[in-house]
């Protein structure tokens, strides 16, 4: 599918024909059941009626089933934030004693949460570059249960061979985790053969910084021949055995969602549908965007001020760029000022860009890196995740990409 495909897609899906046009929200936190036979039905899974607000809500369904047709999936589940979508799935999959392979760069709250919260409750990790192939077939080799990738690293734009590392978990029988956050529509996770896709739905799909959410999206589970029928994975069989296709979905509503409760809510949903209906609108625009600021600050801020995007030739990922993101890879570019003094300087000298910890916004956005998302980390893990001193993570936005290399050219002279 292409933008054109995707801008009819979307305005169609998320609108109604008849009745109100837009999409409904249902605020209620619990439902009426017609009788007691219906009440079991709902509950046994014969019945799709809503069962109560934290395992199903119809404006999270409707949510479910536009980002289900963008991802090319079997269904999806809304949650509260990215990080609750990968929460989910992580608690729904691993037990005390497994083991998480995380391939690249990852933003700073999915690094703590397997490197430090998932351990206090057993859960091991371990971590490698994208192109580490020998360490990534040890690991799987090994028998762990679960690799998780980010479409393009964030900060640091690493971009992984989403299909090769694909192929590998499944000649190993591996769940394969993609969190599609910073690439909607230019990457398709599922089709290139990962289980599971998770977004912030916060960032790109919603795009006006109004709604916190996340969403999981899952392929269809073969019950009589899959990877999950792998006896690594035998606490899940009996799921398995009553959901057919949609084991992945019932897994992490039975195993995480109904236990824990990183649920959506009705209205965080409805603002996210709206932004949904231009999202392939403003893809295209911040892509276009971004290679073209990109290339000009390359070229003309200071020499000892560096910039990093994936399709500037210097860069270790050109290669992959060029081949696999032909449609661009997000809205992030990195500024490195060499110092924290120095970067501080620039990003006070700004006019258009707004300070905050988000990307995805149709706003230009940026932020130091090191004394803010990353200040806890030590030096250790800074420097696996290319966190210097003068770091800037920048995400462009829809203003006029001309306007915008100005305001950084403007601020690169108080530096």
């Amino acid at each position: 599918m292409n933008f054109e495909d995707y801008n009819t897609l979307l305005v169609q899906e998320i609108g109604n024909k008849v009745g109100p046009t837009a999409p409904v929200i249902t605020p209620s936190a619990s439902y009426g059941y017609k009788d007691a036979q219906e009440a079991q039905n709902i509950f046994s899974g014969a019945s799709k009626l809503p069962l109560y607000a934290r395992v199903g809500n119809p404006t999270n369904a409707k949510l479910e089933a536009v980002v289900t047709k963008i991802e090319n999936g079997f269904g999806s589940i809304a949650t509260s934030s990215g990080m609750g979508a990968i929460s989910m799935v992580l608690n729904a999959i691993l037990n005390c004693g497994d083991e998480v392979l995380c391939i690249g760069g990852f933003f700073g709250g999915t690094y703590t949460l397997v490197d430090e919260t998932l351990k206090r409750f057993g859960v091991k990790s371990s971590f490698c570059e994208v192109d580490d192939f020998q360490y990534i077939e040890e690991k799987l080799k090994s028998n762990i249960k679960l690799i998780i990738i980010e479409s393009v690293g964030n900060p640091g734009l690493r971009l992984p061979d989403i299909k090769k590392i694909a192929d590998k978990c499944h000649e190993y029988e591996t769940i394969f985790v993609i969190d599609n956050t910073t690439t909607p529509l230019l990457v398709r996770p599922l089709e290139l053969g990962a289980d599971i896709v998770v977004h912030s739905s916060t960032k790109n799909m919603s795009g006006h910084s109004a709604s916190l959410g996340g969403i999981a999206v899952f392929r269809a589970v073969n019950n009589k021949k899959d990877k999950l029928l792998n006896t690594k994975y035998k606490d899940l069989h009996k799921i398995i055995e009553k959901a057919g296709a949609a084991s992945l979905i019932a897994i992490c509503k039975k195993r995480a969602m109904r236990d824990i409760g990183m649920s959506a809510n009705a209205f965080g949903s409805f603002l996210t549908l709206l932004g949904l209906e231009t999202l392939a609108l403003r893809i295209k625009r911040v892509n276009e965007s971004v290679a073209k600021i990109a290339k000009i600050l390359n070229e003309k801020l200071p020499k000892d001020i560096s910039v990093n995007h994936p399709s500037l030739e210097k860069s270790k990922d050109f290669k992959n760029y060029k081949m696999f993101f032909k449609d661009g890879c997000g809205p992030i570019l990195t500024i490195d000022c060499i110092t924290q003094n120095r970067a501080f300087k620039l990003l006070d000298s700004l006019s258009i860009v707004t300070q905050t910890a988000n990307i995805g916004d149709n706003r230009t956005l940026a932020l130091h890196m090191k004394s803010t998302i990353y200040r806890d980390f030590d030096g250790k893990s800074r420097k696996f995740l290319g966190i210097t001193d003068g770091l800037i993570r920048v995400s462009i936005g829809l203003e006029n990409p001309d306007d915008i290399i100005q305001d950084f050219l403007k601020a690169s002279l108080h530096v």
